[in-house]
Formats: C-alpha cells, sequence, structure tokens
C-alpha cells in the first residue's frame, strides 16, 4: 500500500428535491455575485434552469448566466466566461449540467483569478495554478465524477492540432455538489450509458495497479464496479427507477473523487489514448472508452494476469483457470465487451467511424515517442506500443 493524503472538502447534498435548496446553499456561504454555466438544452427545455434563476431572485441573490457548454468543451467558451466574470465582478460558479459544463466552470474560475496569463497554459503544464474561484454544482448527468474531483479537460486548437488537455489542482474540487437522482429520469439511453462506461473506466484506471497490498481499495472497485453493472440494466429497462438512478448517481462520484486510488499508483493511460478520439472525431468520451479500455487490456493484460483473471472473477464470476490464468483473463475482457455491447456503446474504430490512417496524428497529438515520453504507469506505453492499442480497437471491428 501507498503512502497517500486524502482530503475532500466537497459537501455532497443528495436525493430527492435537493435541487430546490440550491440558492439557499449558495447563500448559505455569503457569495454576492453567481455565475451560472450551462449547456445548451436540458438545463432550458427541462425548467431546471427557470426553477434555479427563481430561487435566487427569491432570496436576492445576483447571477449572471452563461450557456451553451458542449460535449468535449471548448477554450472558446471559457475565454468569454473568463471575460463575463471578470466584467460582472463574480465571486462564485454554479455549473448547472454534467462533466462537461463543470469542467467548463472549473476553468472559468481558474482563469478568472490569474488574469495575467492564458488559462490553456494550466492544462499544458505550462505553468501551475495558484488560485481559483470556488464552483459549486447541480448534477445532471452521472458520469464523470467532475461535481467531487479535483479534474477538469478542455479542448483547444493548438498550433493547428486540435488538443484535449485535462488538469488535475485540489483548487477545482468544488465546494457543494447537489444531487437529484429526479433529475436524470430523462436522460436518453445513450447518454446514460456513455456515463455508466465513462465511471467504470475510472474506477478501472485505479483498479488496474502495480501497487500491492490494496485490499481495501481493491473490495471497493470491485463492489463497486459490480453494482453499476447491475443498477445499469434496471435503469436503462426503467429510466424511472429512482433507485437505479441514485445508484448509478452515486457511483458516479465515488468512481472518480479518488476515494478508491488514494492508496495506490494509476494509471491513466486509455483515458489519454481516449481523449485523442473525441478530440479528433468529437465522439462522446464514454462511447471512446469503450472502444478503448478492452484494446488497452488486450495488449497489456500479461504483465499482471492474475490481476486480470481477478478482475474476470470478482466482476463478471467467471471460473479462476488456475492451470490457465490468462484464459480467465482474456474471458474477462470479452464478458466487459459484452457488457458494454449489452447497453449498445461502440466497441471498435469502425463503430465510431474512426480511420486507422488517422492513427499517426493521434499519436502526435497524443505526445509520445520510443525514448522518452510515454504513457500510462501499470505497463509503461511508449508510441509503438501505443499504435498497437490503437490497432487493437481498429482490428476488433474488422474481426468481428
Amino acid at each position: 500500500m501507498e503512502n497517500f493524503e486524502f482530503h475532500l472538502p466537497t459537501r455532497y447534498i443528495f436525493g430527492q428535491g435537493s435541487v430546490k435548496r440550491t440558492a439557499e446553499v449558495v447563500k448559505e456561504y455569503g457569495y454576492k455575485k453567481v455565475m451560472i454555466v450551462y449547456g445548451s438544452n436540458y438545463a432550458k427545455r427541462s425548467g431546471l434552469l427557470d426553477e434555479i434563476t427563481a430561487q435566487f431572485k427569491n432570496l436576492n441573490l445576483e447571477y449572471t448566466l452563461l450557456g451553451g457548454v458542449k460535449p468535449n468543451p471548448r477554450a472558446d467558451l471559457v475565454y468569454a466566461g473568463i471575460k463575463q466574470g471578470i466584467d460582472e465582478g463574480i465571486d462564485f460558479l454554479l455549473a448547472v449540467g454534467g462533466g462537461s459544463v463543470i469542467d467548463t466552470a472549473k476553468a472559468i474560475a481558474i482563469g478568472i483569478k490569474d488574469q495575467e496569463h492564458d488559462f490553456f497554459d494550466f492544462y499544458l503544464r505550462v505553468r501551475k495554478p495558484l488560485d481559483a474561484l470556488k464552483v459549486g454544482c447541480v448534477l445532471t448527468i452521472p458520469a464523470a465524477g467532475s461535481e467531487s474531483s479535483v479534474s477538469s479537460v478542455i479542448e483547444k486548437v493548438v498550433d493547428g492540432k486540435n488538443m484535449k488537455c485535462g488538469l488535475g489542482t485540489p483548487l477545482f474540487r468544488p465546494l457543494f455538489a447537489i444531487m437529484d437522482p429526479t433529475l436524470t429520469y430523462t436522460l436518453p439511453a445513450y447518454e446514460t450509458a456513455c456515463g455508466i462506461t465513462d465511471m467504470m473506466a475510472h474506477i478501472m484506471e485505479r483498479y488496474f495497479t502495480n501497487s500491492k497490498g490494496v485490499d481495501v481499495t481493491d473490495e471497493m472497485c470491485e463492489g463497486l464496479l459490480r453494482a453499476i453493472i447491475e443498477n445499469a440494466a434496471t435503469v436503462l429497462r426503467d429510466p424511472s427507477d429512482y433507485n437505479a438512478r441514485a445508484n448509478i448517481m452515486w457511483a458516479g462520484a465515488l468512481a472518480h473523487n479518488n476515494l478508491l486510488g488514494v492508496d495506490r499508483e494509476q494509471d491513466w493511460a486509455t483515458h489519454h489514448l481516449e481523449h485523442q478520439l473525441s478530440a479528433l472525431y468529437d465522439v462522446a468520451h464514454g462511447a471512446g472508452l469503450a472502444v478503448m479500455f478492452p484494446a488497452w487490456m488486450e495488449y497489456v493484460y500479461s504483465h499482471d494476469v492474475m490481476r486480470f483473471a481477478k478482475f474476470a472473477h470478482r466482476i463478471f464470476n467467471i471460473p479462476l483457470d488456475f492451470e490457465d490464468p490468462s484464459h480467465t483473463a482474456q474471458q474477462g475482457i470479452s464478458a466487459l465487451r459484452a457488457f458494454f455491447a449489452s447497453i449498445h456503446m461502440p466497441l471498435s474504430f469502425a463503430d465510431i467511424d474512426a480511420h486507422e490512417d488517422d492513427i499517426p496524428k493521434m499519436l502526435s497529438m497524443l505526445g509520445v515517442d520510443d525514448k522518452e515520453h510515454a504513457e500510462g504507469k501499470f505497463m509503461v506505453l511508449y508510441r509503438s506500443d501505443c499504435e498497437k492499442i490503437y490497432m487493437n480497437a481498429v482490428n476488433y471491428g474488422k474481426k468481428n
């Protein structure tokens, strides 16, 4: 087990009707002028935005609106939000939406506090952020876990290349997360499935580790994966099943608030491989992960066959083949693909209209080579390794 420090200041306000407390919670912290960040469809169409702004008016809280966040959030709206926030003197950001909205609010929060530099320099690791405005969330799409994570991912064209970069800093931990499962009843099945895939990937990035003696968090990872799989079937069959929606929403937060990863080395190669797909093709992040995670697993499982066999046995109840544990490991990878197929996720490059000819471009965007710059911790992956993983995703589509 690795040494660790873990501090989770995010306040979870969970349950049916919790959204009715939004303005009350903001006022409790003493903020005076709030920027409400949202997407372009659900918040307005559902009446949620009107409900929240009415709460603000009733409590005489000032607010300004910034809408139009898209999936795979873009830097241009962040720049607009930074300017608007500075011009209007905001002191707090409220994100109403899913991961893309929350990530955008986080980026605006550091941009307002450091007006001397380009906020994207932080994402490019040119410099380290030192301060940020506080962010709160009203979660409508359980997936990214951004409602209580230290992470944000933003996309920008840099030197002609579409870069999708992530930044992790404790400054990004939201102050509070309002989580009302009833807000997710009308989520389309595809978005629900993408979210389920994303939260499973967050767990698996932590589960596949070289760290030893991590029995407690292994059990937590395995139990959470089983609970997600079980509730996925229910929620896709009956979108208004409150308990299934609640379990999925809570699982998304637990998957990425880092409770499951505190005592271990984490990987994250698959996320970075997928970021190039979503940057190039604008594919939903969860859909891209459904393509890339099994492709990564096929390439690296021999690095620690028993961990993959354990995954197959504990998650999918596949009997352990002690004479040939690699057989069990391979069955686990197949079972994961079968689960993704059951929730109508893509499984190959062909399924997301990605192209083999673009792999050199993706590798360049990824920034790997065969000498110094690599990806991953579970198994260190250089350019030739990453190319083979992408080819696994290409060839699966051709073989099946």
